[in-house]
């Protein structure tokens, strides 16, 4: 089992990033893009499974479980230009809210709320192949002013942690602050939160999981021996959220058992053919929904579907994934910064819907140039 990660990721239980040094940053260059490509797979597998079974998913019951974002009245007229050309962007975080039914977990003496994973994916005129980025969580960042939920104005802020956004100051302000770094305007903002996650491992009856050594972290709960396994949606939660019994206990280990677990889970999903059974489709989406909240343009099952739908062409298997281009912090070496030229030739490929260079993805943090 290989052990990735995005560059000095923040620890998520301390809110902190192992220092620089040795090998990780080869390691890290070489897996940190297939471990964005899991969390994309996840998302876009919401999508799709929401545009093919729609005809199941009609009931105003899982209608009412998806959460809205008026993403446009937060934002206000403070954002980039929709150009023509310019495709589909969609911001897309993992959350790991510990409020509401995530506040029963497992989860240790962390509390509040963080967007654990960020990712614009961004689907091209003809919605043929889609490109994401990751935003490491502990990039360093001006966040813009932004307006809270209720109202309250947040002054901007410069060098602020990506990751601390969202419980600081809501989703709306991610997006802004995306925006702003980018200069791209997304049409849509899809969360999917780890309460929800655990209700859809149990709706397909657990994942099968084969770990290669014997894991016991009592911070997470995890405690499986060497060999196979199936997990329920606890057991689940338990094993991506594990980092102290692996590896050196940094974040390196959880986040090669993320990749681990989403490979696993859409395997299952496609396993047992969930769309030809409407009883199944019907279960899967009231879990599904639940975990979702999504910008007000997409929060019902008509307009998520549709957009699903305009999906169909996207082979997730082509799709391109490219990590932010980042550099250690001069100050603080546990935190990165965009470096540049690369990140400003990254989105700007984006913003015209070019092919991306290959110099737009090489990042210092990891070793490239």
């Amino acid at each position: 089992m290989s052990h990735v990660s995005t560059p000095s990721s923040a620890d998520a239980d301390t809110g902190t990033a192992p220092p620089r040094g040795g090998g990780r940053g080869r390691k890290r260059e070489r897996t940190g893009r297939r471990r964005t490509g899991r969390w994309i797979l996840l998302s876009l597998a919401v999508l799709v499974l929401a545009g093919a079974g729609t005809g199941y998913w009609l009931y105003s019951g899982i209608d009412g479980n998806i959460k809205g974002v008026d993403i446009d009245r937060s934002i206000g007229d403070d954002r980039p230009e929709k150009l023509p050309t310019s495709g589909q962007n969609v911001l897309i975080l993992g959350s790991d809210s510990r409020a509401g039914a995530n506040a029963k977990l497992n989860t240790g003496d962390v509390s509040g709320a963080r967007s654990d994973t960020a990712l614009v994916m961004h689907i091209p005129e003809g919605r043929k192949k889609a490109v994401a980025v990751s935003i490491p969580r502990d990039t360093l960042v001006t966040r813009p002013e932004c307006t809270k939920a209720d109202g309250t104005q947040v002054a901007s802020a410069k060098r602020v942690m990506f990751n601390s956004i969202y419980s600081q100051v809501g989703p709306a302000c991610v997006v802004k602050t995306v925006e702003q770094m980018s200069g791209v305007r997304m049409d849509h903002y899809v969360e999917i939160d780890f309460a929800g996650f655990q209700g859809l491992v149990d709706a397909i009856g657990g994942v099968t999981v084969t770990v290669d050594q014997d894991i016991h972290d009592s911070s997470s709960g995890l405690d499986l021996t060497k060999g196979t396994h199936r997990l329920n949606g606890t057991q689940s939660l338990e094993f991506v959220r594990t980092r102290h019994g692996i590896g050196d206990g940094s974040d390196l280990g959880r986040i090669g058992l993320q990749q681990q677990f989403m490979i696993a889970l859409l395997a299952e999903i496609q396993k047992q053919d969930l769309l030809g059974s409407p009883v199944k489709a019907y279960k899967i989406a009231d879990k599904l929904t639940a975990a979702l909240t999504t910008d007000s343009e997409l929060a019902s099952l008509t307009k998520l579907a549709e957009f699903g739908r305009s999906l169909n062409g996207v082979n997730p298997s082509t799709m391109e994934t490219i990590m932010l281009p980042v550099a250690y912090d001069k100050v603080d070496p546990n935190r990165v910064v965009a470096a540049e030229p690369q990140a400003s030739t990254l989105w700007k490929a984006i913003r015209a819907d070019t092919t991306i260079p290959e110099s737009a993805k090489k990042s210092p943090a990891t070793g490239g140039n």
